[in-house]
């Protein structure tokens, strides 16, 4: 809705008296088409909002403060730089039409402010003192340079409607405050509907998002789950060893394990030695015991969110959801409920749990690595990096005297590949060493060093090792 003729010049009655002489202390744009003066005149200070929104265009006076953007649009940069300090010599409405025209004396010499309160062509022009226009609000202007000329009237103006903001009692300016009240409730509406659908729709995103991940969690939980009599054939070829030779794809053994003794049939990797076929054997089951242990829980707190954001989901669409958030202050979309990833760490530095339950710590960028490795990092601390290409610092807390347990030299091996140039070919070198054993280099830039008495580990990039670390993420 938006201000009628009687309307406006019920307000300008008001504020024209008072205005006129004050100086413009401040200019903000709380919205792209809105924008309010600080207006100083002895003794108080007046701010006057002019919105040349289509469906709410409007000038008057305001109470309260009005939430600014974190970097003001350039129209509001245009303003401050012209305009602010600048004095208001007259306030005055054009040919009885809804056209309000604010005559100002800047730094630059006469400037005019029209305000066009004409529904949807509504703006917000600047002209200079010969009437040129130099800038507009909405950008619809394509009359840049050119004399202002007020948009064309009808052959005869409408005759004159009844306001709709009778004003309050005892106010000191009644039609501003009756209108402000106005709209100030309509925004609150307006905020409390915004929030609503764009929390509607970052629970379906995230539902959709939850929903995925579950079910990657339980194929993976099901490949593991292949892998649950792997132990036991690992036993039974190490009781074996002996009569294994490479080449082999398969062996027959008796199952001890079985109180009938049975005889089984155990698939071998002819490529592969007695030995490195049990090592698979042991290492698979591992990874059984580790998705038991981890997939599980977290599939069980996944799906008790899940069932909780589709009641908050249901609340909305029965219309008995109520933000949680006062308004105006918008969603914070940083609340939403997402699963965490390998690139959304808090904190300095990316920071992970290794499988032996040892803290991680990764640089993100060449000044996190100087002072992960030079700040952090203590002298028995394992430090690692892909060999001979650019790429992350990688820092193990160790005790004093402490060696790193295999599977932690491991996963962070695996941290050091993914974050360097190694990563688009899944596998490569990586050096290690204790913290100690590595040197700034001088004259060089953040995070160049130089290391000796390292050793190397060759790494691929393990799909499921990453997703194990991944949700192992430290949450410090």
């Amino acid at each position: 809705m938006i201000l009628n003729r009687t309307e406006l010049e019920l307000v300008l009655a008001e504020v024209a008296p008072v205005l006129p002489g004050g100086w413009i202390q401040k200019i903000h744009q709380p919205q792209p088409r809105t924008i309010v003066l600080d207006i100083r005149v002895p003794g108080e200070t007046h701010r006057l909002l002019i919105s040349c929104e289509p469906n709410s265009a409007r000038l008057h006076l305001t109470t309260g403060s009005h939430p600014n953007p974190p970097t003001p649009p350039p129209f509001c940069q245009f303003l401050r730089a012209h305009f602010q300090g600048a004095r208001l010599d007259k306030i005055c409405q054009i040919e009885n039409d809804r056209i309000v025209e604010l005559q100002i004396t800047s730094k630059d010499g006469p400037r005019k402010i029209i305000c066009e309160l004409t529904g949807p062509k509504a703006n917000i022009l600047i002209l200079d003192a010969e009437r040129r226009l130099l800038r507009d609000c909405t950008r619809q202007c394509t009359e840049i340079g050119k004399t202002y000329a007020p948009p064309p009237q009808g052959n005869s103006l409408p005759k004159p409607a009844l306001s709709r903001f009778p004003g309050s009692a005892g106010g000191k300016y009644p039609v501003s405050e009756g209108i402000d009240a106005y709209y100030r409730e309509q925004e609150s509406v307006q905020t409390v509907d915004r929030v609503k659908d764009e929390r509607r729709r970052a629970l379906k995103k995230t539902l959709k998002k939850e929903q995925r991940l579950i079910e990657a969690w339980r194929g993976d939980l099901a490949k593991a789950a292949g892998y649950h009599d792997y132990a036991r054939y690992g036993e039974l070829i190490k009781a074996n060893l002996g009569t294994i030779t490479k080449g082999t794809d398969q062996i027959e053994v008796t199952d001890y394990f079985d109180d009938q003794l049975p005889t089984i049939t155990i698939p071998l990797d002819p490529m592969k030695s007695a030995q490195g076929n049990m090592d698979d054997y042991f290492r698979k089951h591992r990874k059984y015991l580790a998705a038991e242990q981890e997939l599980r829980p977290r599939i069980e707190r996944a799906e008790i969110d899940l069932e909780r954001l589709r009641q908050e989901l249901q609340e909305i669409e029965q219309g008995t959801w109520a933000p949680t958030i006062a308004p105006p202050t918008k969603l914070n979309r940083a609340t939403s409920i997402k699963p965490r990833t390998l690139d959304q760490p808090r904190g300095p530095f990316r920071r992970f749990i290794s499988a032996d339950g040892l803290p991680i710590f990764v640089g993100r960028n060449a000044r996190e690595n100087d002072d992960l490795t030079f700040g952090l990092a203590k002298s028995d601390d394992l430090w690692l990096h892909a060999r001979g290409t650019p790429g992350s610092h990688v820092v193990v807390r160790l005790g004093k005297g402490a060696d790193p347990p295999p599977e932690t030299l491991r996963d962070a091996a695996t941290l050091a590949l993914l974050y360097s140039d190694l990563k688009k070919s899944g596998k490569g070198d990586v050096i290690y060493t204790r913290r100690k054993w590595v040197k700034k280099a001088k004259g060089q830039a953040p995070g160049a060093v130089i290391v000796t008495q390292e050793k190397s580990v060759h790494v691929s990039l393990d799909k499921n090792r990453l997703n194990v670390i991944k949700q192992r993420t430290s949450h410090e």
